[in-house]
């Protein structure tokens, strides 16, 4: 739930304003799902970065509303819907998560508590979740959430807000960080300068989700950090570099600040030599690249053929020789993909020394090209969306059985995490070690216990 309302004409829902007199209960959630569903254990915390949508929705009641604030997420936290007191609770759902957003309200709805649910889910489904909650936020909702709030107040909450097409991300308040508990995760400080890609990708949600891409002035994310004291930090950002002179001016302005950081990026930040130097010399030691798949025609399937541009190879190269760490993302199940697919991947993982890589089953997520296209062929299997999480097949292959695309997927997750292979690509790559490391071991323990552990976290994260 991030982002702007368009002030649509649908009937108000049947929510009761709070008794004047005292403060409004809001209760914002993150449930668990695919992401977390294991919270104990050595790696609960080391896996784990603070999330930023439920702090920034904080930040986001208005000052004339006089609120209790209380965040939880599921992921690090319980969340007892029988024994929740609020007087209006706010969800943020991703596809992987809808299921559990959805028992969750139903049970806090009985107890007559009105409950919102935004977030990727209800951008893309916003009809579907509709039946399930008192009112959606579709979309970002900087200024949907306000406005929301302000007409929950006086008894008119709308049924559905909806983002305009003006949102601006400038002299937003920055998030309420301190409501979340950042003793429960490996990394507390998190930002964002950006959202949204350049780039339509068929598997991705953003390009259907979110729309263009929009950017904070750098004046306010360097404001941001100064005030957070932020020593190292993780960018969110779904691709940092989209607008390359933008990412130069950020990175030049983050040069004095002398902070540790790691961030989301394309292929194409090998392609300009000064944007990867500046990106080193601004203090990066981890970067996330979708690499997707070494089969050319599957990348033109995806519609990444930008990706084709530069030899994976010398990718690699080039961000290593910046003393940069890769945490290298490949997903199955494309096409084109064949079972011969499998080996060739964790073979480019090995020779290349790729630090950190991590693999994922193709997963035509609701509403985007991929899954018209799967729908439209008769292909999707199941739309239980909490299967929707990137290790499970919820369609047909085409040239290979669900079970060979899940089996292989995960004979390449332990191959890759061998005690063997992990010597073998951190001594080739000698990356970032003391980050590296310990990532590697947190990897194999999930590459083993996939269906039970499985996280997306991931962990290029700077250390002080």
């Amino acid at each position: 739930m991030a982002g702007e309302s368009n002030l649509v004409s649908i009937e108000p829902s049947s929510s009761i304003p709070p008794p004047s007199g005292r403060k409004t209960r809001i209760t914002l959630l993150s449930p668990r799902g695919p992401l977390y569903r294991h919270r104990g254990g050595i790696w609960k915390k080391t896996m784990r970065y603070a999330p930023l949508t439920l702090t920034t929705l904080a930040s986001l009641v208005p000052p004339e509303i006089s609120a209790d604030i209380r965040i939880i997420d599921e992921g690090v936290d319980e969340i007892d819907p029988d024994r929740l007191d609020a007087d209006l609770v706010g969800i943020s759902a991703i596809t992987g998560t809808a299921p559990r957003s959805y028992e969750i309200s139903a049970r806090l709805r009985k107890r007559g508590i009105p409950v919102v649910i935004g977030g990727v889910h209800p951008t893309l489904m916003p009809e579907e979740v509709m039946q399930h909650a008192d009112s959606v936020v579709a979309g970002y909702a900087e200024e949907s959430w306000p406005q929301l709030l302000r007409d929950f107040m006086v008894g008119r909450m709308r049924r559905r807000y909806d983002q305009s097409a003006q949102l601006k991300l400038a002299n937003l308040p920055f998030p309420q960080r301190q409501l979340y508990d950042s003793r429960l995760v490996n990394v507390g400080d998190t930002i964002e300068a950006t959202r949204g890609c350049i780039y339509k990708c068929d598997f991705c949600v953003v390009p259907t989700a979110w729309g263009k891409p929009l950017q904070k002035p750098i004046a306010d994310v360097i404001a941001d950090i100064k005030q957070m004291g932020a020593r190292r930090l993780i960018f969110l950002d779904l691709n940092l570099i989209a607008d390359v002179p933008y990412a130069k001016e950020l990175f030049t302005a983050l040069m004095p600040l002398k902070i540790r950081w790691a961030g989301l990026v394309t292929t194409t930040i090998a392609w300009d030599d000064e944007l990867l130097d500046l990106t080193a010399r601004s203090g990066c030691k981890g970067l996330l690249i979708g690499f997707e798949s070494l089969n050319q025609e599957s990348l033109k399937e995806a519609k990444k053929a930008f990706n084709m541009r530069r030899s994976y190879y010398d990718v690699v190269r080039r961000i290593h020789e910046r003393g940069i760490a890769i945490m290298g993302c490949f997903v199955f199940g494309f096409d084109h993909d064949t079972v011969e697919s499998f080996e060739e991947t964790v073979d480019f993982v090995m020779e290349s020394r790729m630090d950190l890589p991590r693999y994922a089953i193709a997963v035509p997520f609701p509403a985007t090209g991929f899954f018209k296209r799967m729908k439209a062929e008769g292909r999707i299997t199941t739309e239980n969306w909490s299967l929707y999480d990137g290790q499970h097949v919820v369609f047909e292959p085409k040239h290979m059985t669900a079970d060979e695309l899940q089996e292989n997927t995960r004979r390449a997750w332990k191959k890759t995490y061998s005690y063997q292979s992990i010597w073998k690509r951190l001594a080739g790559s000698r990356t970032q070690l003391p980050i590296s490391i310990p990532a590697n071991f947190g990897y194999r323990f999930y590459a083993n216990h996939l269906d039970t552990f499985y996280t997306c976290d991931w962990q290029l994260a700077p250390r002080a």
